[in-house]
């Protein structure tokens, strides 16, 4: 079994793991009975399902999800059962692979079109003017 992320990527169900702890906020009398928020961990790192420039670019998407030995940590407690927890996490684990599985456009160098030259030039000079115009007579600066 594997989440299938994108059409080519599918995350092995062995690569998860998940432990379900007590969620935070309010929840009634059940909050402090029932562990129904999911932490989801992937070692990006160590991942075989993801190619490297994926999980390179995944890294830094993640952020603050990420520990220093490049596991990515998910923590889902939206719901109030654990397995609508438990299916949120993985989505958004999902989610996070597929946005990482999509390479950036790289950027094509552009010139300055001639037109935008000659608008910043009379901009500058009509701002040196508004200045000139601000000392007034006999102003020793």
């Amino acid at each position: 079994m594997a989440l299938h992320c994108t059409p080519q990527i599918a995350i092995d169900e062995a690569e998860i793991e998940e432990s379900f702890v007590r969620a935070s906020g309010p929840g009634g009398q059940n909050v402090n009975k029932l562990s129904t928020a999911v932490q989801l961990r992937f070692d990006v790192r160590r991942s075989r399902s993801l190619p490297d420039a994926v999980a390179v670019r995944l890294m830094r998407l993640a952020g603050r999800r990420l520990t220093g030995e490049g596991v990515l940590i998910i923590t889902a407690q939206r719901f109030r059962t654990q397995e609508r927890n438990r299916a949120d996490a993985r989505e958004r684990l999902a989610a996070l692979v597929a946005e990482a599985a999509v390479p950036p456009t790289p950027r094509r160098a552009t010139r300055p079109t001639l037109a935008s030259k000659k608008r910043r030039l009379d901009e500058k000079s009509h701002r040196s003017g508004v200045k000139r115009l601000r000392g007034g007579p006999g102003d020793d600066g």
